[in-house]
């Protein structure tokens, strides 16, 4: 079976969503190949070796830095054929999800998103996915011979297992038509560390009382080397910025831990927040609906408690 990885990067490095893909691809077994688009570091792209790639292919025309959905998926599906590959594999992602879609789209090809574990082959080809915003899994036979698969983070173990891998410039022909659509601006999220990245996320609710109780929740953050999030009624009331908002209308996270302060628990935020393999509550009110969804729940005053956990984390360290 031949493999092919779509590997994304941001600031010429790789997405460590990107190394799980790779490392999902080696798991499956058979040649894995890994294919990144646009600016990307070369000492970055020959490190996927080490996560399991054979070959790395790099698209770098400078035309595909601004990550034009259509192009993206012209790359991939020229690549796909050229190294007649069985499955393509990549990261649920804002560019990752939709790009699937038209490769699908292209190759004629069955696609599953938001997949967790490996394929089962014993009979057919079938994945599990999740399904309902991480409330339920759906096992799904995919039935063409081409395949596209979309995997949710954390669903692959990132372990190194081999040695750096050669790189091979890769030209696509492309046309005016995979251009049709311009990205006229931009606006990127900042921060020391980025929520879909972040291997451990704090967020706030209005049990903070307003934006400037909020350098409390940042310091946590640092000492934790964690990514700052909020609720939607914070980022609505314009206490933090939009692209920290947590939640179903959001940015969906699944970071190893999850402290949520001063947040109640509605339905549209753990949608957001349910594939975290652990989840810290902080609320004054017992009663809280956060707290059924908990591993770990603490009942008090978030003021209380917070300057303790980041002396207490401190101390640890």
């Amino acid at each position: 079976m031949n493999i092919l990885v779509f590997v994304e990067s941001a600031e010429g490095k790789i997405k460590k969503t990107s190394l799980e893909a790779v490392a999902f691809a080696h798991a499956m077994g058979g040649n894995v190949t890994a294919i990144a688009i646009g600016q990307t570091e070369q000492a970055e792209l020959e490190n996927l070796g080490k996560y399991g790639a054979k070959k790395v292919l790099h698209a770098a025309d400078e035309k595909l830095n601004q990550g034009v959905i259509q192009a993206y998926a012209a790359v991939l599906a020229k690549a796909f054929q050229d190294e007649q590959a069985d499955v393509l594999v990549l990261a649920d992602s804002s560019l990752g999800t939709p790009v699937s879609a038209r490769v699908a789209a292209k190759l004629d090809a069955s696609l599953a998103s938001n997949v967790v574990q490996l394929p089962d082959t014993s009979s057919g080809f079938v994945v599990k996915r999740s399904i309902y915003t991480g409330k339920a899994f759906a096992n799904v036979s995919l039935t063409k011979p081409k395949k596209v698969i979309g995997i949710k983070k954390n669903a692959a173990e990132l372990k190194e297992v081999g040695s750096p891998a050669s790189v091979t410039a890769f030209q696509a022909s492309l046309s005016d038509a995979d251009f049709s659509t311009k990205i006229t601006s931009s606006e990127k999220a900042t921060g020391e560390v980025l929520l879909p990245e972040a291997n451990i996320v704090v967020s706030g609710g209005r049990g903070m009382k307003g934006p400037e109780h909020w350098g409390a929740i940042e310091e946590l953050a640092k000492t934790l080397g964690a990514a700052t999030g909020c609720s939607k009624p914070v980022s609505d009331m314009g206490w933090r910025p939009h692209h920290e908002h947590v939640g179903q209308t959001g940015v969906k996270v699944a970071p190893q831990l999850y402290i949520a302060i001063g947040i109640s628990g509605a339905i549209q935020h753990l949608a957001g927040v349910n594939s975290s393999k652990c989840i810290v509550v902080v609320n004054k009110d017992p009663e809280a609906p956060f707290f059924k969804a908990a591993d770990y729940g603490i009942v008090g005053d978030a003021f209380d408690i917070l300057p303790k956990l980041n002396d207490a984390i401190k101390a640890a360290k």
